[in-house]
């Protein structure tokens, strides 16, 4: 449920470095892009894992990964019909580059779903052929031998025979808000991060496929302006905590004899987060779940009988996270799978019969991200927290014994993509305070290039006499340890009393007060303290990378812990002698907005001023599948919904409170600043509130957000 957050490729103009600067404008960040950061896009590794290729202009262009200099051209946008393939938005090579899927025209349509034209490229004969004559498609993707492509039409699922330029139809029942066949609900793509929910065998010859029948799922409608007369209504189905989700199934399609099974997956599961192959064309491995999501069970289906064995099974006392960190390895008698059984995120080798072989990482940390594993060399590369929960660096670790290397060793954030053969990889490294510089390094470690170190934006950063952002750490009455970190006012003299805004977010699993450059909110930030505001964040208790327990102990009461704790790190700022503690706001987007109406309504002796956009107010109104996980439905968990959900305590508001939402939220539906509106009318209660017409979660497009920001600022000005 994270706010959606664009990223602005501009590069800084040359004509601001070497000027006084006068200060940081709403106008400079939100309209003109003064100080987006230089960002590096993901590299397109090549199988050879030394070179790259990228997009220049419709051309894409091959590069050495070590010099960075221009190799050849792999697709000539002159070349090719350029009226017919329009502009490439993106591109994916078949598995041995001989072919080249191409998308153009996208329209997208929730955060991870989209329809577009989709081309093939044959490098050899410098063919292009259109996919689809259908109309726009979805998710067309190669079969491994790339003699064919399978898409979704209008909720059926397809395939073009590429020789024979024959388009296949597979189902024939899909229809809107009612079947879909080959690619995901609104609830899965949200919520379990796919929206293609189709795979071909390793062997070219089945495609695996998901099945969502939605008839029982409830519908929700947005109302879109669009200088009509009437408005425009967009309905889809939303399954809401405690209603009917989709009922799912598996079946695989078998080319050769065109025939269709369906897996026996019997009726023990309420979704299907994951699937994938093995390394047997004729076994698919299952993902299945209770609704609860604490008992995840991975089941091997025989591709020609559909039936089903476990492979292995997991529970937990609380629930489980879904991720993709699953691998089966070219032997065909293991698989790497990632666990916090520990009671920290860790990687395991197990054999095909689910029986544990090896823990391949261990201790009082997390594996943040698994990048893969190198047979070959029978290492596997991952980030971690090793040295910090606030810090990330990038380390191997042997699959055969307890060896292991630090990759990386710049103090703050760093993130890597190896390349195909991991014999190199680009690290992202930033801390709080620089923007990101992007280097390539081979797998010893050692440094080749560097790609990027936004040297022009560091100018402007001492141009404009930035302020050190400042990490402290605090204990609550409770003992408990929490982080954060502030930024104070520019000449800040301690022996003045300033007002603090405070910033956080305080989702499950989520981090604010890390070692990493926020191009998003830094600069705005900077902003209110050149009005002498100190900005401030804390990380409350439900956060990550502090273990499970840290993480999983808001269970079944989200919001308790963490107001408690915002709560306490205001009074613990608000001891500051340099502090007024009768002027602290707290801003929070998403469930960062959830928190800060919970903060200003139970701390209303503690905050002024709350900002709150796109909050849920009531966890009754959101989605299934991220409520449930942390809430279970009001039947089984009444107290914690009643005694956590903002909309009933809107008696309690005694400060200034903002509320802020998109009419066309499809996330976090504006029925939550609705139903807020009301209770707080209700109570006589006034409040400040702005509503954007035809926007989604992210409330971005045009002037919008300079928009929103002005109110924003505005709002503190006057009210704090």
């Amino acid at each position: 449920m994270k706010a959606k957050i664009l990223l602005f490729l501009f590069l800084v103009p040359m004509g601001l470095i070497g000027q006084k600067k006068a200060g940081i404008t709403l106008e400079n960040i939100w309209k003109d892009y003064v100080f987006m950061p230089n960002y590096v896009p993901g590299f397109n590794f090549l199988n050879d894992g030394k070179h790259y290729s990228k997009l220049d202009g419709n051309s894409i262009v091959k590069y050495d990964i070590t010099t960075g200099k221009e190799v050849g051209v792999i697709l000539d946008g002159e070349e090719v019909d350029a009226k017919s393939l329009a502009r490439i938005n993106s591109y994916a090579f078949n598995s041995d580059e001989s072919k080249i899927l191409i998308k153009t025209q996208n329209t997208q349509i929730y955060r991870r779903s989209s329809k577009a034209v989709f081309f093939a490229y044959d490098t050899k004969s410098k063919k292009l052929e259109k996919i689809s004559e259908l109309g726009k498609i979805q998710y067309a993707t190669f079969s491994p031998d790339a003699t064919k492509v399978a898409y979704v039409f209008e909720n059926n699922l397809y395939y073009k025979d590429l020789s024979s330029g024959e388009e296949n139809q597979l189902t024939i029942d899909g229809s809107f808000n009612n079947l879909i066949f080959g690619a995901t609900d609104w609830v899965y793509e949200e919520e379990f991060s796919f929206a293609k929910a189709f795979w071909w065998s390793p062997d070219s010859k089945k495609i695996a496929y998901m099945a969502f029948d939605e008839s029982d799922v409830k519908e929700f409608t947005m109302t879109l302006y669009k200088d009509d007369a009437y408005p425009e209504y967009e309905t889809f189905k939303y399954p809401k905590v405690g209603e009917d989700n989709s009922k799912v199934s598996v079946f695989i399609y078998n080319l050769e004899n065109e025939e269709t099974l369906l897996v026996d997956l019997g009726s023990d599961y309420e979704y299907i987060p994951r699937l994938k192959w093995t390394q047997n064309p004729n076994q698919l491995c299952v993902f299945k779940m209770n609704r609860w999501q604490n008992d995840l069970e991975l089941v091997l289906a025989d591709a020609k009988s559909g039936n089903t064995s476990t492979l292995f099974r997991e529970k937990n006392k609380y629930y489980i996270d879904i991720h993709d960190d699953l691998t089966f390895l070219k032997d065909g008698k293991h698989f790497v799978w990632t666990s916090e059984k520990s009671g920290y995120n860790h990687v395991y080798l197990y054999d095909m019969k689910g029986k544990e072989v090896r823990q391949l990482t261990q201790g009082d940390w997390e594996v943040t991200k698994f990048y893969g594993i190198d047979e070959v060399n029978q290492k596997i590369y991952f980030q971690s927290t090793e040295e910090s929960p606030l810090e990330r660096y990038v380390y191997w670790a042997s699959t055969k014994n307890k060896k292991k290397k630090k990759l990386t060793s710049e103090k703050g954030w760093n993130s890597a993509q190896f390349s195909s053969t991991f014999d190199y990889y680009v690290n992202n490294h930033s801390t709080i305070n620089s923007p990101a510089t992007y280097t390539v390094y081979n797998n010893s470690g050692k440094s080749i290039r560097t790609i990027e170190d936004n040297k022009k934006l560091k100018g402007i950063m001492k141009e404009y006499d930035v302020q050190p952002v400042e990490f402290f750490e605090f204990k609550t009455s409770e003992g408990v340890s929490l982080n954060g970190w502030m930024v104070k006012p520019k000449n800040f003299d301690e022996n003045k009393e300033y007002p603090v805004f405070m910033t956080e977010y305080g989702g499950p699993g989520s981090q604010s007060v890390t070692n990493e450059w926020n191009a998003f909110n830094y600069w705005w930030f900077q902003h209110l303290t050149e009005q002498g505001y100190i900005v401030a964040c804390v990380d409350n208790r439900g956060t990550g990378g502090r273990g499970e327990e840290f993480k999983k102990m808001t269970y079944l009461q989200l919001g308790k812990y963490e107001t408690i704790d915002q709560i306490e790190g205001a009074k613990w700022l608000g001891k500051k002698k340099y502090v007024d503690a009768s002027r602290i706001g707290i801003f929070g987007w998403s469930y960062g907005g959830y928190l800060s109406s919970l903060c200003i309504l139970k701390g209303n002796d503690v905050f002024k001023a709350a900002i709150a956009v796109a909050p849920v107010t009531s966890w009754k109104w959101y989605d299934t599948i991220y409520t449930e996980r942390y809430m279970r439905d009001t039947k089984e968990n009444p107290e914690g919904y009643k005694e956590n959900s903002p909309v009933y305590f809107a008696d309690r508001l005694k400060g200034n409170y903002l509320l802020v939402h998109g009419v066309a939220d499809d996330n976090v539906h504006f029925q939550n600043a609705a139903e807020m509106a009301h209770a707080l009318i209700m109570n006589n209660k006034q409040f400040d509130t702005y509503y954007y017409p035809n926007k989604n979660h992210g409330i971005y497009g045009g002037l919008t957000r300079l928009h929103l920001y002005t109110k924003m600022t505005n709002f503190l000005l006057e009210k704090l």
